[in-house]
C-alpha cells in the first residue's frame, strides 16, 4: 500500500464552458465580462399545453459530425455534452491522447437530471404515442451515471468514475470530492464537471407548477433573471456544461503543463432544516470550511461568484451569510456578482460552469459583474455587487464560488492564482 506522508496541492490546469453564448470558454467569459446575456424566450408548448418562458438552449448541435453515430445512438444529450466539455478541457490541459487504462486518474461528474430527455421521450412514446417497445439503450442512456461512465471510457480513466446529483450543488461537490482525492493522495488527474439538459417540456410543467421561474417576454427574456435586484422574480432555466482538469501540482509539473490556478480549499454542509428554503448557518459553515481549509486570511478573498439564482428568499440569505463569515466592515468590500443573470441556472452542472469562470476571472484579474443590476435590494445590500460593467483586479490572490442546493446541501470551492507553482 502507498503511504502518504503529506497532502499533495491541486492545480486546475485545463477547462471548458459549453454554453449557447458560443465559442470557446474564452469567448464565453468575454461575454460575461461585456453583461451580455444569453437568455432568450422559449416556446415550450404542444397540441394540447402551450407555454412560454426565458431559458438559456443551445440551437441544435451536430452532435454526430463532432461525436460519431455510434455515440449518439448510445448516450441522451446531457452525456453527449459532458463528452464535448472533456474534449474541450482535456486539449486545453494539453493532455495527450491514449488508449490506455490509468488507474491512477478518474472522472467525478455532477448532473440534477441525468438523461431526462430519454426518460421524456420514452414515457411519451409508451404513453401518448401508443409504442409497444422502447430503445434497449434507453436504460443506459436515461441513467444518471451515463456521462461519467462515457467519459471515462473515452480517456481510460480507470481509478473511479463516479456521479454526484445533488440538485444545483452536483457539479461543485464533484469538483470538491475530486479535488480531496488527488490532495489525499488517491488519485492524481481527475476529470471533474458537469451538464444538464434540463428543457424537458415534464420539467419546465414541473418548475412552472412552484411559482419559481422568472416571467418575460421577447423584449424583456434576456434580463429575466436579476439577483439582487429589488424586482427579481425567479431564477431562468438553462442547458450547460462545464469540465475542469484536476491535477496534482507534482505531475502537473513532471509535464510542464500550464496551471490555470490552484485550488485550496473546498466546505460542504447541510442545512438539515428544509428543503427547499436556504439556511443561512448552512451557508456560513461550508464557506468557512473552505476558508479554513484554504488557511486564506479573510482579507485575501478578492471575488465571490455567488449562487445567486434571482430568487427573492435565496439572494439574501446568501448575502447574509457572506456577512456573518466576513464581518459587515470587510463584507462591504467583498466584490461579489452572480452569473446566472447572463447564463442562466443549468441544475446540476451550474457549479461547475461558475467555478471555470472564477478560475478564468482570477487568470484575467477581471471580474465579470451581475448583468442588469442597475439597483439594488435593500435586502441583499452590505456587500460590494459588481453591477454593469466587469472590474479589473490587479491585486486579486483568490476567489470562492458558492453553489447551494434544493435539499440543504451547501458547496463552497476556494481558488488562488499560481502561487510558487
Amino acid at each position: 500500500m502507498r503511504e502518504h506522508h503529506h497532502r499533495e496541492r491541486v492545480v486546475v490546469t485545463g477547462l471548458s464552458i459549453l454554453d449557447p453564448f458560443g465559442g470557446d470558454s474564452n469567448a464565453v467569459m468575454d461575454r460575461l465580462l461585456a453583461g451580455q446575456s444569453s437568455v432568450r424566450l422559449l416556446d415550450y408548448g404542444d397540441e394540447s399545453t402551450g407555454g412560454q418562458t426565458p431559458a438559456v438552449y443551445f440551437d441544435p448541435i451536430d452532435f454526430e459530425k463532432r461525436l460519431g453515430k455510434a455515440t449518439c445512438r448510445s448516450t441522451d444529450p446531457f452525456a453527449r455534452l459532458a463528452l464535448l466539455a472533456a474534449d474541450e478541457a482535456w486539449t486545453h490541459a494539453g493532455l495527450p491522447s491514449t488508449t490506455e487504462i490509468d488507474p491512477r486518474a478518474g472522472v467525478n461528474w455532477g448532473t440534477a437530471l441525468g438523461g431526462i430527455n430519454t426518460l421524456e421521450d420514452g414515457y411519451r412514446g409508451l404513453w401518448k404515442e401508443g409504442r409497444k417497445r422502447l430503445s434497449p439503450m434507453s436504460v443506459v442512456m436515461g441513467m444518471s451515471n451515463a456521462a461519467s461512465a462515457q467519459v471515462g471510457m473515452r480517456y481510460g480513466l480507470g481509478g473511479q468514475a463516479v456521479t454526484h446529483s445533488v440538485a444545483c450543488a452536483s457539479a461543485a461537490i464533484a469538483i470538491g470530492d475530486a479535488y480531496e482525492r488527488i490532495r489525499d493522495g488517491h488519485m492524481d488527474l481527475m476529470l471533474a464537471g458537469g451538464s444538464d439538459m434540463p428543457l424537458a417540456f415534464g420539467v419546465l410543467r414541473a418548475w412552472d407548477a412552484m411559482h419559481m421561474l422568472a416571467p418575460g417576454d421577447k423584449s424583456s427574456a434576456h434580463r429575466a433573471c436579476r439577483p439582487f435586484h429589488p424586482d427579481r422574480r425567479g431564477l431562468v432555466l438553462a442547458e450547460g456544461a462545464a469540465c475542469l482538469v484536476l491535477e496534482s501540482l507534482s505531475r502537473a509539473q513532471a509535464r510542464g503543463a500550464p496551471i490555470l490556478a490552484e485550488i485550496t480549499g473546498f466546505g460542504a454542509s447541510n442545512d438539515a432544516n428544509h428543503v427547499v428554503r436556504p439556511q443561512k448557518d448552512g451557508q456560513v459553515r461550508a464557506i468557512r470550511q473552505a476558508l479554513s481549509e484554504a488557511e486564506f486570511p479573510l482579507e485575501s478573498i478578492g471575488y465571490v461568484n455567488a449562487h445567486g439564482t434571482a430568487t427573492t428568499e435565496g439572494d439574501a440569505v446568501e448575502v447574509s451569510a457572506l456577512r456573518e463569515v466576513f464581518g459587515d466592515q470587510l463584507a462591504a468590500k467583498l466584490p461579489v456578482s452572480a452569473t446566472k443573470a447572463a447564463h442562466g441556472h443549468a441544475m446540476g452542472a451550474t457549479g461547475a460552469i461558475e467555478a471555470a469562470i472564477t478560475v478564468m476571472a482570477l487568470q484575467r484579474k477581471q471580474l465579470p459583474p451581475t448583468a442588469y443590476l442597475d439597483e439594488v435590494d435593500p435586502a441583499c445590500e452590505g456587500v460590494d455587487h459588481i453591477r454593469e460593467r466587469p472590474r479589473d483586479v490587479t491585486g486579486i490572490v483568490a476567489a470562492l464560488s458558492n453553489s447551494f442546493a434544493f435539499g440543504g446541501s451547501n458547496a463552497v470551492l476556494a481558488f488562488a492564482r499560481p502561487n510558487g507553482c
